[in-house]
Formats: C-alpha cells, sequence, structure tokens
C-alpha cells in the first residue's frame, strides 16, 4: 500500500466497535493517484468521461491496483427485519407478515432483487435479523437464513426501546461475523441491502438526528402512505428523535433505543468491511442512515462506500448529503431489497474495463493541444 502510517492492523479476531473502528485505514492514495493519472493519459479529452473516471479511480483505490479488475463477486447481503412502531403507529401500508413473504421470494428467486441480481452477476444473501415471524418460516426453503435472528420483531420506538442493550450487542456481532463471512468466501463488493415493515421510520428518526433535519423534511411516503399515515409517522418519528437525540454518542445504545436489529447489524457490516478494505455499496434508506452512525464512529468508513443510487425517500438525500456521496444512479426508485445498488455494479465494471483497456494518447499517436 501506498501509505506506511495507514497500514491495516490486522483486528480480524476482534469484534469489540472500538478495535474494528481503529483498524479502518484510507483506500490506496497512491493507487488513487496513479488511476488519476492513467484516466489524462487516455486517449479522450481530460475529464469527458465525468464521474465514470471518479468511480473508477475509487474502484482502483479500493482494490489497490490500477488498472483494477471489475467486480467479480459482488454479495448482496440483505438485512430483514420488522418493527413494531409499523403495527403500534399504523405507518405502513403492509402488515408485518408481509416481511417474511418477502424474504421467502427473496430466498425462492422471485423478488425484483433476485431477477436484477441474476443479471448483474451478483449473489443474493438473506439475513433474519428480527422478522415478525415464527422461527420455522424459513424451514422448507432455507433455515439457515435465521441464524443470526436476534429477536422476533423491535419494540415501538416512539415510546420503548427497540431492543435491549444486549440485544444490539449480539445483532452488531452478527453483523461483523456476516462481512467476514462473505469477505472470507470471496466478496470483492458487498451490498447492503434492507427490508422490513416499519424500517423507513426508524431510519427517518436517525436520519434526523444526524443530518441533522427537521422530522416534515426527512419523513416519507415509505411504502405509499397517505396523509393521515404520514402524519402519524411524523409524530413517532418526532418522538423517536426525542428519546434518542442525548444518544448520539452511544451508537449502540442508540440503535437499542430508537433502532433495530436490523440496523446494529448492518453498523457491524459497514465497520467490519471499511476495517477489512472491503467496498461497499448502500442501497436505501436504512442502510445510508446507518452509515450516518458508522462515519461518526470511523470517519475514514466512508471512503469505503458508494451510495449505489438515489430513493425517492426525502431521508435520504439528506443523509448522503451529510455523508457527501453523490448517488450513483437516480431512477426514483423506493424498493429497497438492495435493488437500486445492484443496478450500480455494471457502472463499476464498466470504469474498470475503460480504465484498462483504452489506449493511451501515446499508444494512438494523437497527442492533445491548445487552440
Amino acid at each position: 500500500m501506498g501509505d506506511t502510517a495507514d497500514e491495516p492492523v490486522d483486528m480480524s479476531e476482534s469484534t469489540s466497535l472500538n478495535d474494528i473502528a481503529a483498524a479502518i485505514t484510507w483506500p490506496d492514495r497512491d493507487i488513487a493517484q496513479q488511476a488519476r493519472e492513467r484516466w489524462d493519459s487516455l486517449n479522450k479529452p481530460a475529464g469527458s468521461l465525468g464521474r465514470l473516471e471518479d468511480l473508477g479511480t475509487w474502484w482502483a483505490a479500493t482494490r489497490g491496483e490500477c488498472p483494477p479488475t471489475p467486480p467479480q463477486h459482488p454479495v448482496l447481503v440483505v438485512f430483514a427485519a420488522d418493527h413494531g412502531i409499523a403495527r403500534t403507529a399504523r405507518t405502513s401500508v403492509y402488515p408485518p407478515e408481509a416481511t417474511a413473504r418477502m424474504v421467502r421470494a427473496l430466498l425462492n428467486g422471485s423478488a425484483a432483487a433476485s431477477a436484477l441480481a441474476r443479471r448483474v452477476g451478483a449473489t443474493v444473501h438473506v439475513v433474519d435479523l428480527a422478522v415478525d415471524a415464527e422461527t420455522d418460516y424459513l424451514d422448507d426453503l432455507n433455515p439457515a437464513a435465521t441464524a443470526h435472528r436476534i429477536r422476533r420483531a423491535s419494540g415501538s420506538i416512539d415510546h420503548e426501546d427497540a431492543m435491549t442493550a444486549d440485544e444490539a450487542h449480539q445483532a452488531f456481532i452478527a453483523g461483523v461475523g456476516i462481512a467476514d463471512a462473505e469477505i472470507d468466501a470471496g466478496a470483492d463488493l458487498l451490498i447492503a441491502g434492507d427490508i422490513g415493515v416499519g424500517n423507513t421510520t426508524a431510519a427517518s428518526a436517525i436520519i434526523g438526528l444526524y443530518a441533522p433535519a427537521d422530522v416534515v423534511a426527512v419523513v416519507g411516503r415509505g411504502t405509499g402512505i397517505d396523509d393521515a399515515a404520514w402524519m402519524r409517522k411524523c409524530a413517532a418519528v418526532r418522538d423517536a428523535m426525542r428519546r434518542g437525540r442525548e444518544l448520539k454518542a452511544e451508537p449502540l445504545e442508540l440503535l437499542a433505543t430508537i433502532g433495530g436489529a436490523d440496523f446494529a447489524a448492518i453498523l457491524g457490516f459497514l465497520l467490519r468491511s471499511a476495517a477489512r478494505r472491503t467496498p461497499v455499496l448502500l442501497d436505501g434508506l436504512a442502510p445510508t442512515a446507518v452509515a450516518l452512525i458508522a462515519h461518526r464512529v470511523a470517519f475514514r468508513a466512508r471512503e469505503w462506500w458508494r451510495a449505489g443510487h438515489l430513493s425517492t425517500e426525502p431521508g435520504h438525500a439528506a443523509a448522503l448529503a451529510r455523508l457527501d456521496l453523490d448517488p450513483i444512479l437516480d431512477l426514483r426508485m423506493r424498493l429497497g431489497e438492495g435493488t437500486g445498488a445492484l443496478l450500480a455494479v455494471p457502472l463499476i465494471g464498466a470504469a474498470a474495463d475503460a480504465l484498462a483497456d483504452m489506449a493511451t494518447d501515446h499508444a494512438t499517436g494523437v497527442e492533445s493541444f491548445d487552440g
């Protein structure tokens, strides 16, 4: 690596939040400079490939090689959980039972994310952290998907904790282990996706605290709620923000109070991936909300992430602005599951191919000139 002061620390055995955060270093800045110089040497006007050049430079720096190999083994991890606030405050058009059905669709290959993953060559893994269903609901498909289950749904965060402190810690450790398992199995690009009834309510509360932003600026329509449900959702987010306001410096305590097991697992997943120098594409509202917390824990972690797309949820734009991440795509999507980020994978491959395969000005005998 180019910066000896930023050599990674081996924390492969540690699951402490502080130890993992301390192990996070920058992507290779020497390689990033080589990539920028190579872009400038290619047979094209300087900067004419726009943001594709930025994306290729980031990919090269995270992979530690220039030119970089395109993604060979992208993996989408969908973190599934239901949130009690949706049942008590009626903030979703879907009942919690919908999540179990969607998890089954992801596992049998019939969900939107499944179809898109096949198109872009990504593997999909689903992890049930707190789905509101009996533990045996996946026995006929893939019971291993419930191996990390922490609890059945979360508490209603407007007036009670989402989970206990011990459950938040367990979920964080699960996320760390999931990242380790995927990286050890060969993943070179990870995608953080989510699914669950009520998760945009919890995500909006977190974004409101960390962006920071007013409630009405971060609360969207989620699954397509009407005005009355939107007002109930705003009230729930307001109350959750009030309960979490004093906990912003205590990430796991905050997530135990107004987050959920899926959010705590995503926190472990994002931080461990960065510590192990593996790039991550963020998908929608929930992973990006957690990224705000992870960024506060370890500011270098953000350099290992890119935003796959911009959701139509207003809080998503606020969170990305705070993280200073420009979304790769804007297709007005709001499904979740990792769908938006999956569509960005081919663009990373295209950036790598252009950086590797284009001829230089010198090779073509064409030199730029002034005038």
